[in-house]
Parts: C-alpha cells; sequence; structure tokens
C-alpha cells in the first residue's frame, strides 16, 4: 500500500469511496444526506487543490483518504475514508499517521466525528485526540469535536 497526495485527477475515485464509506454513518443516524454523501465532484476536486489530500492506493485501486486544511496553526481533519472491505485494516491509523507528518507546521489537528459512532470515537482517542466539546445538532446526532496537540 502507498500513501501520496491526492490530484485533481483522483476526485472521482475518491468521490465513490467517500460514498461507500459514509453510507454506514448515514445508515446509523437514519439521514441519508449527511455531507459526505451529497458532496459534488467539483467540491472534492477543489478540496484536492486546496487542501492536504492523502489518499492510500493498492495496486492502482484508492482504498482510503484524508483531507486536511490548515486554519492558523491547526490543522482542520476531515472526510477519513476507508473501502468497506478494507475497514479494520489500519488503514485509518496510517491515514492520519501520515497527515501528522505531512502537516509538521500544525501544533493541533482538530476533527468531529458523531456520537453513535464508536469505532471513529475508538481510533482518534488511540491516536492521541481528546474531546473538547459537544455540539447537539438535532434529535438524532450530536458532534463530538477532538484535538490531538503536537506541543
Amino acid at each position: 500500500m502507498q500513501i501520496e497526495r491526492a490530484v485533481a485527477a483522483d476526485a472521482g475515485e475518491i468521490l465513490t469511496l467517500q460514498r461507500a464509506a459514509y453510507v454506514s454513518e448515514a445508515q446509523l443516524y437514519g439521514d441519508p444526506y449527511i455531507p459526505p454523501l451529497v458532496e459534488s465532484l467539483e467540491q472534492v476536486r477543489k478540496a484536492i487543490e486546496t487542501s492536504m489530500v492523502l489518499k492510500a492506493a493498492d495496486q492502482g485501486r484508492v482504498v482510503a483518504a484524508v483531507r486536511g486544511q490548515l486554519a492558523g496553526a491547526t490543522c482542520l481533519v476531515g472526510r477519513l475514508v476507508v473501502a468497506p472491505d478494507r475497514q479494520g485494516q489500519g488503514l485509518g491509523t496510517a491515514l492520519l499517521t501520515a497527515l501528522h507528518e505531512h502537516v509538521p507546521q500544525a501544533t493541533a489537528f482538530d476533527l468531529f466525528t458523531g456520537h453513535l459512532s464508536d469505532g471513529n470515537l475508538r481510533l482518534y482517542r488511540r491516536l492521541g485526540y481528546r474531546e473538547t466539546r459537544r455540539e447537539r445538532m438535532d434529535d438524532h446526532l450530536t458532534l463530538i469535536h477532538l484535538r490531538r496537540s503536537t506541543a
């Protein structure tokens, strides 16, 4: 497996992967319109062009991806996705670790996930992320915000 920066030509494959990976989240929260499922190809292309998007490829197939966007000294992490048939194999850990290395100027990494996403929360906590706050979005969703400080 190889982890490298995504390019604009990867946008379609990353969007397909993203949709496949987020179906379980949509089912968990009973909401088929979560942002990762309704994002457009153009929005993914723009993210690749304006932020740090890493992909993990295995024999030419993109099997995982993650985004990082610097805001001051903080890297805002988003859209960590792993192909459903490759989940539980350490790809999420490998991508987040690579993102931490690819953005050495960041003094903190911030992300969020839904309150029912136990696997995500375990992963983030194992990698040093700590809860900073909770944000109730509606009756079925509370976002848990987490931060990993590098200092």
